[in-house]
C-alpha cells in the first residue's frame, strides 16, 4: 500500500458543524438525574453547542394550562418545567435549538397521537391559539434569557409533516399555514429571532419546493431549512427490537446535500441547510447504535458532514428516551451515544475523538482526516476502517492507513499517542453480550461495563526525518483511532541513565 504524504499547509478549517447540534429525548426528561448526569459528561468530553428534542408545547411539559373564570375562557402559560430545563442547557454551556411541538391535547383539533407518551398531531382547533401559545412561549424566552442571547437560538416549526404518524394526514397545506402563523408569532417577539422548517424525514423532498413557493409567494418568514436523514430500510421486529438493512454511509451525505440541491433557484437557495436529525436506523430498538460498526460506519460522515451543511444533529445523546416505551435493558439498540447511567458505546468515542482534532485540515480521505491545531503544532489524526453494510462479520478484519504525516521541527523525535475503539476494544455493548446480556446490571457489573468501554490506549517516540513522521495504522475490524503527534522538547538531564534503574554502573 502507497504512503499517503500529507501536505504541510492547510487546506480548509475544519467545520464545527459536527457537534454545532445534538438530538434528544421529549424535553420534559430532562428533569430526570440520569439525563442530567449523562449530559454533563457529554458537554465534558465533547462539548455541543444547541441541542434539540421533541415535546416543549406537549402536555408533559405543561406550559398550555386553559381555564375558565367569571364565565371566560382564558389560557395562563406555565413555563414552570421550561424554564428549569433551559436553564440546566444553558449552565452546562449549551442552547436549546427549539423545535415548535407538538399539540397541547386542550388546543388540538383531534386526538391522533404518536409515541408511548402520546405527543398530539393534529393541527390547532385555533389558529389564534396557536400564535399565541407560540408568541408567549417565545416571548418567555426572551424575557428570561435576553434577546441577544435568544436571537443566536434557531426556532424550527413541527417535525415530519410529511409522515402521517407525525402530522394529520401528512397534509402539506395545513402544514404550511400551521408554518405561517407559527412564523409570525415568532417575528412578533422580535424581527431577529431565527425560524425554519420544514423538518422533513428522508424520502419527502419534494415538499422543498412547494415550501419555498409557498414562504415567498405569502412573505412568509424563514431563516434556515431544516431536514432529517437516516439510511435504514424497513423495520423487522422482533421482541422489543428492531433489526434493518443499511443502505452505505455515504446516502447520508447525499441526503444532507438535498435541500440545496432541490432549493437551487429558489428564494431559499441561500439560506443556512440544518439536519436537525441523523443517523443509520430512525427505530430507538435497533441493536446497531450498540455497536463498533456503528462508530466506524458513521466516521466518515463526521468527517465530512461540514462540507455540506451548517450542522448536523446525531439523535440522540442518550438512552433516556421513550419514543417506543421505557427501554427494557441497559443496552436495547437506543439511539443514544450513552446508555442508560453513562456507559459509553463506541460512537460516543468517535464523538470525542472528533473533539481532540485539531481545527486545520492538513487531508482527508475515505479512512482518515488530518488536522493540526496551529497554536501547539500537535498534529491528529482520526482514520477508520471501511464496514460491509451487507453482512456485519464480513467487514475485513484488517485494514492499513500509511501517512507521512509534518511535524514542526525538521529532527529529533515525536510523541505518537494512540486511542481506538473496535469490536474488541472500547465496545461496552460486547462486553455485556459476554455478561450474559444483564437487563438492570448490577454495581459490580456496571463497573465492568464503564472499564469495558475506555479505548484501548498506546504510545511510542517516532524518529522526525525532514520535518515528517511515517506512521502506519493497523485497524481492526471495525476500528475508529485517534493519534495524536507531539514534538518532543527533551529535558532529560545529563546524568539520567535508565539502565541503572537496578543499580551498577551502566555499562552494558
Amino acid at each position: 500500500m502507497s504512503r499517503i504524504i500529507v501536505p504541510d499547509q492547510p487546506t480548509r478549517a475544519l467545520s464545527e458543524a459536527w457537534r454545532a447540534c445534538i438530538g434528544t429525548g421529549r424535553f420534559d426528561l430532562a428533569l430526570h438525574r440520569d439525563y442530567q448526569d449523562s449530559l454533563s459528561l457529554l458537554q465534558r468530553d465533547i462539548g455541543f453547542r444547541y441541542i434539540r428534542g421533541h415535546g416543549l408545547l406537549s402536555d408533559g411539559t405543561g406550559i398550555y394550562r386553559p381555564y375558565t373564570h367569571a364565565g371566560r375562557e382564558e389560557v395562563r402559560y406555565s413555563f414552570t418545567y421550561a424554564d428549569q430545563v433551559v436553564d440546566a442547557y444553558l449552565e452546562l454551556g449549551l442552547a436549546p435549538f427549539v423545535e415548535l411541538g407538538f399539540m397541547p391535547t386542550e388546543l388540538a383539533s383531534g386526538d391522533q397521537t404518536v409515541f408511548w407518551w402520546r405527543g398530539n398531531v393534529t393541527p390547532p382547533r385555533s389558529e389564534s391559539g396557536w400564535a399565541d401559545l407560540v408568541r408567549a412561549t417565545v416571548r418567555n424566552l426572551v424575557d428570561r434569557y435576553g434577546l441577544e442571547q435568544v436571537r443566536n437560538w434557531p426556532i424550527e416549526v413541527w417535525n415530519e409533516p410529511n409522515l402521517t404518524s407525525f402530522w394529520r394526514g401528512a397534509d402539506r397545506a395545513a402544514y404550511h399555514r400551521l408554518y405561517e402563523l407559527a412564523a409570525h408569532a415568532v417575528k412578533d417577539v422580535d424581527a431577529s429571532l431565527q425560524v425554519g422548517g420544514p423538518a422533513i424525514s428522508p424520502g419527502a423532498d419534494e415538499w422543498l419546493a412547494p415550501f419555498a413557493e409557498f414562504v415567498t409567494d405569502r412573505d412568509v418568514p424563514v431563516d434556515f431549512v431544516s431536514r432529517h436523514a437516516y439510511t435504514s430500510g424497513p423495520a423487522q421486529h422482533v421482541p422489543f427490537g428492531t433489526h434493518q438493512t443499511l443502505r452505505p454511509a455515504d446516502h447520508l451525505l447525499e441526503q444532507f446535500a438535498s435541500p440545496r440541491r432541490n432549493l437551487a433557484g429558489t428564494a431559499l437557495a441561500d439560506l443556512p441547510v440544518h439536519i436537525t436529525e441523523f443517523n443509520s436506523s430512525y427505530r430507538p430498538d435497533n441493536p446497531i447504535h450498540d455497536t463498533a460498526f456503528h462508530a466506524a460506519y458513521l466516521a466518515p460522515v463526521v468527517a465530512a458532514g461540514g462540507d455540506l451543511v451548517d450542522s448536523f444533529s446525531y439523535w440522540t445523546f442518550s438512552d433516556v428516551f421513550e419514543e417506543v416505551g421505557i427501554p427494557t435493558a441497559i443496552f436495547h439498540g437506543g439511539f443514544g451515544l450513552l446508555t442508560h447511567r453513562q456507559i459509553r458505546k463506541p460512537t460516543y468515542h468517535l464523538y470525542a475523538f472528533m473533539a481532540r482534532m485539531g481545527r486545520q485540515v492538513l487531508a482527508r480521505g475515505t479512512d482518515h482526516l488530518v488536522t493540526r491545531d496551529d497554536d501547539t503544532g500537535r498534529v491528529t489524526v482520526l482514520a477508520w476502517a471501511p464496514v460491509d453494510v451487507t453482512d456485519v462479520a464480513a467487514s475485513p478484519d484488517r485494514h492499513v492507513v500509511s501517512l507521512s504525516v509534518p511535524v514542526t521541527a525538521p529532527a529529533g523525535s515525536a510523541f505518537l499517542l494512540r486511542s481506538s475503539v473496535s469490536d474488541e476494544a472500547g465496545n461496552a455493548w460486547r462486553a455485556w453480550c459476554e455478561l450474559g446480556r444483564p437487563r438492570s446490571p448490577r454495581p459490580a457489573q456496571l463497573d465492568a461495563l464503564r472499564i469495558a468501554a475506555e479505548p484501548a490506549r498506546s504510545h511510542r517516540a517516532l524518529p522526525v526525518v525532514d520535518g515528517r513522521v511515517d506512521i502506519d495504522l493497523t485497524l481492526a475490524r471495525h476500528e475508529v483511532t485517534l493519534v495524536e503527534i507531539t514534538q518532543v522538547v527533551d529535558e532529560t538531564p545529563p546524568w539520567c541513565d535508565d539502565r541503572r534503574l537496578l543499580g551498577g554502573n551502566g555499562l552494558s
